[in-house]
């Protein structure tokens, strides 16, 4: 059972992790539905970690380019110290606020649902009210829009909000268009992951143990596995649709968590 659990859970994070929906969210709620023990969140911060590896994977050819151009290329270096500006709000927030969301908002499903409806319907008005869009490349985005998407990011600290979801409403209000605010919220997701990951992974060492070795793996797998299949797609999708598809599904599920919770079944 726990295995089965293991695998339903890492498909799930490997398919939210990218999508505006918080693949945070999605696994409190599942985990706690599925009644998955995750003592310190040791399996979490692991199969995060398979969904960092795919998209780094599917970027391997720009990324080590850029790595190898760096000390030739000034192209190369902007992006660098782009990525790195939009990173810096993270940190910064984490550093004050992570204890705090972490203790008290993701033990609340009342958070996540409100979240997930708040998220929603700010994405439908960013979609129908944006500026026109004026930078096509994610990697043309100009150093004080990249600031101003890393700042947005820091809003998906709160469980519900997503990552993903923050920094591409931040593209699109800084003038991205659909495509380039996708892919500039991929680039800034491989920082940030990663050392959300380091930083976890630290926090929770000494319960890191062999015996859940096997759920681990699975659940790391299946994330990795699901990552690289949803990225491509997804870019593709928003470019012809959109992103209020997302928008209505976070609100049709922040509404059926408020139905549980009304129930008793949050």
């Amino acid at each position: 059972m726990n295995l089965l659990s293991a695998t339903v859970l890492g498909i799930v994070q490997g398919l939210t992790e990218f999508l505006p929906v918080s693949s945070t969210a999605h696994l409190l709620i599942l985990a706690k539905w599925l009644r998955f023990s995750d003592p310190g969140g040791v399996f979490t911060v692991t199969i995060q970690f398979g969904s960092i590896l795919a998209v780094m994977w599917l970027y391997r050819a720009k990324i080590l380019g850029i790595v190898l151009d760096l000390p030739s290329d000034p192209a190369a270096r902007r992006f660098a110290v782009m990525l790195i500006v939009a990173f810096l709000p993270a940190v910064f927030a984490g550093f004050f606020l992570e204890h705090f969301i972490k203790t008290i908002l993701y033990a609340s499903t009342l958070v996540i649902a409100v979240s997930f409806i708040a998220g929603g319907i700010v994405m439908l008005l960013v979609e129908r009210f944006r500026p026109v869009p004026t930078v096509r490349m994610a990697d043309e985005t100009p150093l004080p829009r990249a600031l101003a998407i890393g700042a947005a990011q820091t809003v998906a600290m709160v469980p519900g909000v997503s990552r993903s979801g923050a920094t591409i409403v931040g593209g699109l209000l800084a003038g991205l268009d659909r495509p380039a605010a996708a892919e500039f919220s991929f680039f800034l997701a491989m920082p940030t992951m990663a050392a959300a990951f380091a930083k976890d992974l630290w926090d929770v060492r000494h319960q890191l143990s062999s015996e859940r070795g096997a759920e681990i793996a699975v659940g790391f797998v299946m994330a990795f596995l699901a990552s690289l299949l949803v990225v491509k797609p997804f870019l593709r999708f928003v470019g012809r649709s959109g992103f209020a598809p997302f928008a209505w599904y976070r609100i049709a599920a922040g509404i059926g968590l408020l139905v549980a919770l009304a129930f008793g079944l949050g």
